[in-house]
């Protein structure tokens, strides 16, 4: 399924566009397409900013050329992946740790495909996945009691070896799971932006343009309305 969702996402790209390159297994599948693509001669110009150096790496072996989003200022589209997507196309992302840049590349994207297989989509965020809190690594522990009072169940991830995952920008995150789901996505966003030392959360609200999911009948678009 997600292969299906990345190469039906890659059909969407022209030529000369600026791309956003998200991170995670869908959108791994997204750039294995648009690489053949780009070999076979069926696009040209295409230029992606990655979202963490895992994406960067893959991207680069496939012949895809890369920017920064310093030097290309803005973007035609950003592809990437959801851990969760509601009925309204609000999401929750970050599970594979590059919350930060995905939505730093995501907002300078005139567009925002996400790509999923039908089991991210959830009727309120929260359901399922964990909300992913990135935090720079002085003093957060502090969080942890602030966290609880919002109604989260949070947990520093592990990076194995007894050692807390980093981020690519050298900051923790904080797993937040809800019972039941999030109540209130917006009022939750507003408050974590406004905790000190809390860097940037996995709530994506209002940022999809369009979901492609992937499922045993095959592939559907959804639009935001």
């Amino acid at each position: 399924m997600k292969s299906m969702a990345g190469r039906d996402a890659a059909r969407s790209v022209a030529s000369g566009m600026r791309l956003g390159l998200g991170t995670g297994s869908t959108v791994a599948c997204f750039l294995e397409h648009l690489g053949a693509r780009i070999a076979h001669g069926e696009l040209s110009g295409v230029v992606g900013v990655p979202t963490s150096v895992r994406t960067e790496k893959h991207a680069r072996g496939l012949g895809i050329a890369l920017s920064t989003l310093e030097d290309v200022g803005s973007l035609d589209l950003t592809v990437d992946g959801a851990d969760e997507v509601d009925p309204g196309l609000d999401l929750v992302k970050g599970l594979g740790g590059a919350l930060l840049r995905e939505k730093m590349v995501a907002q300078a994207s005139d567009r925002m495909m996400v790509i999923v297989d039908e089991s991210k989509l959830v009727g309120r965020l929260g359901e399922i996945a964990p909300l992913p809190v990135e935090v720079v690594p002085f003093g957060h522990g502090c969080h942890m009691g602030w966290l609880r009072g919002l109604g989260a169940e949070p947990g520093v991830r592990d990076g194995g070896n007894g050692h807390p995952y980093r981020t690519d920008n050298g900051n923790l995150v904080v797993d937040c799971r809800f019972p039941g789901g999030i109540e209130d996505p917006a009022g939750l966003e507003r408050r974590l932006a406004g905790r000190a030392g809390v860097v940037e959360s996995g709530l994506f609200l209002g940022m999809a343009t369009e979901v492609v999911v992937a499922g045993a009948e095959g592939v559907r678009r959804v639009a935001r309305s």
